[in-house]
């Protein structure tokens, strides 16, 4: 694990899953608040409590996946057990969608709340730059990785937010909540209309993505059976109570009037309108600026979420081969995939040129309930596919169906996201076409990608994290020869022929070096050199060179060439197949326990080396014609030697 936070292995609580669940939340009301409410007008406390209860079920439905399944990255991983690579991909690249526009929606808000302060902020070029400048912070601190420190400053916040968002519901309902101002607009049907209606539900799902944020840090939790329950139950318990009580607050503080919310001309900073109008005008005026300053701060922390869950989710789409290899390229020295947050990073930038909040957030729409829609399909259908697998968290009410567990509040979140998809996909013409078209857009390169390297459409291919790393130098040789004896250094020493192989310059052209891969039988002095050998010994080899196949061949431009070789001794056969086929280098792990780690380079002949290496090894580094590169486990896991 990289000490600079990134994608190795580390321990985090049930306070950063909420920490980070609720940057999310907490950002969305900034925002959402007024696009709501310009569709929902006096629904809209009805709109944001319906949007709690949906939260809850669909919080519900991630907590049991992601701990049935702890790997990164939520619906994309609950499609792939449940279902197929392909329905994984799907429910993967409309996530994408999202955090790429969830960037741009937040770095746009931030800077219409800090125009409280700088007026210029609220538009044009100035806007932008900042805008830009946002993002460009966003991309820089996700590069550098999620720290422990990060941690702890996003749970401060989440807690300073959490106060100020109390205050001004307790507040509001005190200084304007009157149950007639609330329902005397309403005329159901006409203001607001249905449609109008059904429209700013999907859009309070804007908040949700928190969930699949969460889901990225999966193998980074440690956390108990009931803290889960816990932190279902606070997570949604806030989401009721702070947005229906806000929503109550604006809608009482800034009565409709003539089918018409005074939120619509407060779309960009709505929850500035509200305070506002707070008496006396010095609470009013105070409120405005802390509450702009928060929500500057709290917006660019949600910016950062998400660009938190968008970097995981590439990182395994990428070791899954869902999309090409080098997107998921990981930093040398941070191991986080440092090429698609900078990609994330431009495409969030031009999604903001428009500087249309309701586009953004009507498009995000359709990727967010395709993901929870795949996503609640997904966990009933593995409650049929894998009954007995532990599940620290299960859903609660099932009902026993054709054998299977049933969970009802899993169906009800699905049939309550598919149905809200579609209503997306008829009534809102620039979430259709764009959304549709990304989607369409994203087939095509999996598909093509997966063709062109003869992958399977459905099935899952891995490669292992080491082949996503980014080398420091490029590529020394064009040709490798690697010596596999069936042992557990064989995955070890191709995987370093690899990424000694793969051209940095070259990875996707299909263009690369060769790892000649063999396996050397030696033949006793008592029998012909071409001596009928076991069936067993051939069983092996061929099973060794197999397995060298395909793990070499899982770093791009690499391709490995396997043969058998029958010799007296090992390293003179090593030494004489290097000389026949003119390799660059030869990759060999020692045979007895060493002091060396992780690899590395001889030139010399004998001395010193006599005390480490086996008879073999010390052979191939005196009579090698090109260079050695030594391999060597911990002493308590070497190998037998080869040699005997």
């Amino acid at each position: 694990m990289s000490e600079s936070g990134g994608l190795g292995r580390r321990w985090l609580g049930a306070p950063t899953l909420f920490a980070v669940i609720w940057t999310s939340l907490a950002s969305a009301i900034y925002f959402s608040l007024g696009v709501i409410g310009e569709r929902a007008l006096g629904l809209t406390p009805l709109v944001f409590l319906v949007a709690g209860l949906f939260f809850a079920l669909t919080a519900m439905t991630y907590v049991e996946g992601a701990s049935l399944h702890q790997e990164r990255s939520g619906s994309t991983v609950f499609a792939r057990y449940a279902f197929n690579e392909l329905w994984s991909f799907v429910a993967g690249w409309a996530i994408l969608l999202d955090f790429l526009i969830l960037v741009a929606v937040t770095s746009l808000s931030a800077t219409n709340y800090l125009a409280v302060f700088w007026s210029p902020l609220g538009g044009g070029a100035v806007e932008f730059a900042a805008c830009a400048a946002i993002i460009v912070y966003v991309a820089v601190r996700n590069i550098r990785g999620f720290s422990a420190t990060r941690a702890r400053r996003v749970g401060a916040l989440v807690i300073a937010d959490l106060a100020l968002q109390g205050l001004i519901v307790v507040l509001g309902l005190i200084l304007f909540f009157q149950p007639d101002v609330l329902l005397n607009p309403i005329e159901l049907g006409t203001s607001p209309e249905w449609e109008d209606v059904v429209f700013a539900l999907t859009l309070a799902t804007v908040a949700f993505t928190g969930l699949e944020s969460a889901s990225g840090l999966a193998g980074e939790l440690r956390v108990g059976r009931a803290a889960l329950r816990r932190l279902i139950t606070s997570a949604a318990g806030s989401v009721i109570v702070i947005y229906t009580g806000i929503a109550l607050v604006a809608v009482t503080a800034l009565p409709i009037e003539n089918g018409r919310s005074p939120l619509e001309d407060e779309l960009e900073a709505p929850v500035i309108g509200v305070v506002e109008v707070f008496d006396p005008p010095w609470l009013g005026e105070a409120l405005m600026y802390i509450v702009a300053a928060l929500a500057a701060v709290t917006l660019v922390a949600a910016a950062n979420s998400a660009m938190l869950g968008l970097s995981r989710l590439a990182y395994s789409l990428a070791t899954n081969r869902q999309i090409p290899q080098r997107l998921g390229r990981l930093h040398s020295t941070r191991a986080t995939p440092f090429i698609v947050i900078l990609i994330a990073a431009g495409l969030a930038v031009l999604l903001v040129i428009p500087q249309d909040l309701e586009f953004l957030v009507g498009i995000y729409a359709f990727g967010a309930l395709l993901a929870f829609t795949l996503a609640h399909l997904s966990i009933i259908a593995l409650r049929y596919r894998e009954p007995r697998l532990k599940r620290p968290y299960r859903i609660p009410l099932s009902v026993r169906v054709r054998g299977g567990d049933l969970p009802l509040p899993a169906v009800l979140g699905l049939a309550v996201s598919a149905w809200l998809f579609l209503t997306v996909v008829v009534f809102h013409d620039p979430a259709r076409f764009v959304g549709m078209g990304w989607m369409l857009a994203g087939l095509v390169m999996y598909v093509g990608y997966r063709r062109s390297r003869d992958m399977p459409i459905f099935a899952r291919v891995q490669v292992p994290e080491a082949a996503l790393r980014s080398e420091v130098q490029r590529a020394e040789y064009g040709s490798i020869l690697v010596p596999v004896f069936g042992n557990a250094l064989d995955d070890d020493i191709v995987q370093t022929a690899g990424r000694l192989a793969a051209d940095e310059g070259d990875l996707d052209d299909g263009h690369g070096a060769t790892i000649e891969a063999i396996w050397i039988f030696e033949v006793p002095m008592s029998l012909p050199i071409d001596a009928r050998l076991p069936d067993e010994q051939l069983k092996q080899a061929r099973a060794a060179l197999a397995r060298a196949k395909l793990v070499g061949e899982e770093y791009d431009g690499v391709e490995v060439a396997t043969a058998t070789v029958r010799a007296r001794r090992v390293g003179q056969a090593i030494v004489e197949e290097a000389r026949r086929r003119g390799v660059e280098a030869i990759v060999l792990a020692a045979e007895e326990p060493s002091r060396i780690r992780g690899g590395a380079r001889f030139g010399g002949r004998g001395g010193p080396l006599d005390n480490y290496v086996g008879d073999a090894t010390k052979y191939v580094l005196q009579k090698a014609p090109c260079r050695v590169i030594l391999t060597a486990p911990p002493a308590e896991v070497a190998p037998p030697d080869p040699a005997t």
